[in-house]
């Protein structure tokens, strides 16, 4: 009973498996919550012409548009 029903048979491929779609809905479901909610953000430049290529201080350079 423990080979072909055990957690290394079937039955540890059914939950693997249902792990995996759940986990695959979950995260989509965050994905589109989150685009969702920020779908209508914009947002608009203070200062174009001071963003570097790859700066931690680029963050300033932008704020939520009223």
């Amino acid at each position: 009973m423990n080979g072909l029903f055990g957690i290394n048979g079937l039955l540890g491929y059914l939950v693997a498996v249902v792990l995996v779609v759940v986990l695959a809905i979950g995260f989509g479901y965050v994905a589109v919550s989150v685009q969702s909610a920020n779908a209508q953000n914009y947002y608009e430049f203070k200062d174009y012409k001071g963003i570097k290529a790859q700066s931690v201080e680029n963050k300033n350079f932008f704020q939520d548009a009223q």
